[in-house]
């Protein structure tokens, strides 16, 4: 009774009452019931004691009261302790293997969870639906979407269609990117409900494709479905990604009405999805409603002063965070720190540094990465190294390489960024897309032909890399300012796909530089067609005119953008006044 009503330490006290007194016993049925109250408040050390009571009593062998076992001891995050029970059980049941591929992959393994799972079917063992549920997130998370279509494929031949079933198979192919399988699934649902649509909704978002979010949750509400906070926290989300504020103010008044405004998801994306739509004003009004010790709103409301480029003012909501002793998380340096990057002034840093050093958030990657990034952008190289050095060797993963190489490239120093690549890849951290870009930057800011060459082969032969537009941009940017002309046109005549204005923008801007008029022309006629209204486009194309002393050329440029209604946009400078030491 007391379980069932979730009154466990009211359970706990029964049973040692139980134990205290000579006329009753527990039996394989009060165990069970026993240890669950200790899984569900998380009584590790007093689940051990029920577990040796169980041992020297006749029910240790018994499968309910190991399966209970199992349980607790992954709910409580004893993985081994879990797994000991586990090896020595000599008879398991489906229930067993469930529990294990569930609690492996709740505590971080998720690897784990799918090799269980394949010892389950190659054991002979008959999955259910729980074990389909079960391996199906860590199918989702790895992005192992061949698994995934195997489990579907057990799915379908021990019809284990229900409901939940094909909800965990839509997130599932969803999060695996694969969109027109996860919508083939919903579908061919019989029945559907929210948690089918939220699914779905939140896989065009993952994708990002916000545009079908919306459509989706429109017949979504056509069918009568009522959302659910998790559904309109997503809706906003979308509204938020496609700057939507017509809908995003409609779904607000629907909150309003259907009372869901006091949902810390649903105000958290409300003053998301305004900062989104650049009204800080209304994001604000939001953020005055909530609960003043709630961190989530407050956090929302640093990102969205970030997002409007309001350094200063997130600053100061920050101060007032501490002053309300509201609880500060990684998540609001998070938010916070970019702040410091957009005045790019050192002694602030260096303040906020000092904070985040004795409240022990440096040692948390993302923050150690955004004061890295920051330090970068001050140009205090040096302090941004003397954290990266902090950082362990095991900790350092691609996205702490790539800020570090990016900050020595920004600023010159292309021999480091390159020599820091190197040692990135001998130390087994795998460059991606953003690393490769970091350092071919880098080599064409430092005038490192050789380097980037070697590099964008690297990238092709050894890690199989397709280069995209901005890999080709920082190659024909290398090339044409070394006045490498000819291999920079040739290298963009070989791409697999047709060139962005990035890419002929570059090539333009190295031929003003060498004097190049026959591929500026090139270049240029490009341009014109790729950004018709790019006024620096004409103007870079009639200043390699002038500089060959072609004025009747640059004269027929200048005489095109009047034709076209296109002015060149004043110049202007900003002085920053004041300034902020926190």
């Amino acid at each position: 009774m007391y379980i069932a009503k979730g009154d466990y330490f009211e359970a706990m006290k029964v049973f040692l009452e139980m134990l205290g007194s000579k006329d009753c016993c527990p039996d394989n049925y009060t165990y069970p019931f026993v240890i669950k109250a200790c899984s569900e408040l998380v009584l590790v050390e007093y689940g051990r004691v029920l577990h040796g009571l169980t041992l020297v009593s006749k029910f240790g062998s018994h499968l309910f009261v190991l399966n209970s076992l199992l349980a607790m001891y992954m709910n409580c995050g004893e993985v081994e302790e879990a797994r000991k029970v586990f090896d020595a059980m000599k008879e398991k049941s489906v229930v067993s293997w469930n529990t294990m591929i569930n609690g492996y992959f709740k505590n971080g393994f998720a690897n784990t969870a799918l090799v269980v799972f394949n010892q389950m079917v190659d054991s002979g063992v008959e999955i259910d639906g729980a074990s389909v549920v079960s391996v199906l997130p860590a199918c989702g998370y790895l992005k192992e979407l061949e698994v995934g279509r195997r489990v579907h494929g057990l799915v379908e031949e021990k019809v284990l269609g229900k409901k939940i079933v094909s909800n965990a198979l839509v997130d599932m192919y969803a999060k695996c990117g694969s969109m027109d399988e996860a919508r083939l699934v919903f579908d061919n649902m019989v029945e559907r409900d929210v948690v089918s649509w939220t699914s779905m909704i939140n896989g065009y978002i993952l994708n990002g494709d916000a545009k079908s979010a919306l459509s989706l949750f429109k017949i979504m509400q056509i069918e009568g479905l009522r959302p659910n906070s998790v559904t309109v926290a997503l809706i906003l989300l979308a509204c938020a990604s496609l700057n939507n504020l017509k809908d995003g103010r409609c779904l607000h008044g629907w909150v309003m009405k259907q009372r869901l405004y006091s949902e810390v998801a649903v105000e958290t994306s409300l003053i998301d999805m305004y900062a989104k739509c650049n009204c800080l004003g209304l994001s604000f009004s939001v953020f005055t409603r909530t609960s003043r010790k709630k961190t989530v709103p407050w956090n929302a409301m640093l990102s969205g002063c970030v997002h409007n480029k309001l350094a200063t003012e997130a600053i100061g909501l920050f101060k007032k965070m501490l002053m309300e002793g509201v609880e500060i998380n990684a998540a609001t340096c998070n938010s916070l720190l970019p702040a410091y990057g957009i005045l790019a002034d050192l002694q602030p840093v260096n303040n906020i540094n000092s904070y985040l050093m004795r409240s022990g958030f440096v040692s948390n990657i993302q923050v150690a990465t955004s004061l890295i990034d920051i330090y970068s952008k001050c140009g205090s190289l040096e302090s941004a190294h003397k954290i990266f050095n902090t950082i362990p060797v095991d900790v350092q993963d691609i996205f702490v390489w790539s800020i570090i190489i990016a900050g020595y490239g920004m600023h010159g120093h292309g021999e480091t960024a390159v020599l820091l690549f190197k040692q990135m890849v001998q130390s087994g951290v795998k460059p991606n897309d953003v690393t490769f870009t970091s350092v071919l930057q880098s080599c064409s800011h430092a005038g490192l032909v050789d380097d980037g060459l070697y590099l964008f082969k690297f990238m092709l032969k050894d890690h199989q890399t397709i280069p995209n537009d901005d890999h080709y941009t920082c190659m024909v940017d290398l090339l044409g300012r070394a006045g490498r002309m000819d291999e920079a046109y040739d290298l963009i005549k070989t791409m697999p796909f047709m060139p962005g204005h990035a890419v002929w923008g570059a090539l333009l801007g190295a031929c003003v530089m060498h004097e190049n008029v026959e591929l500026g022309e090139v270049a240029a006629k490009w341009l014109f067609e790729l950004e018709p209204d790019n006024t620096g486009n004409y103007v870079l194309l009639a200043k390699l005119y002038a500089a060959l002393g072609r004025w009747e050329d640059a004269e027929n440029v200048r005489q095109r953008m009047d034709d076209i209604g296109l002015r060149k946009a004043p110049a202007h400078s900003m002085i920053g006044v004041g300034t902020v030491n926190w």
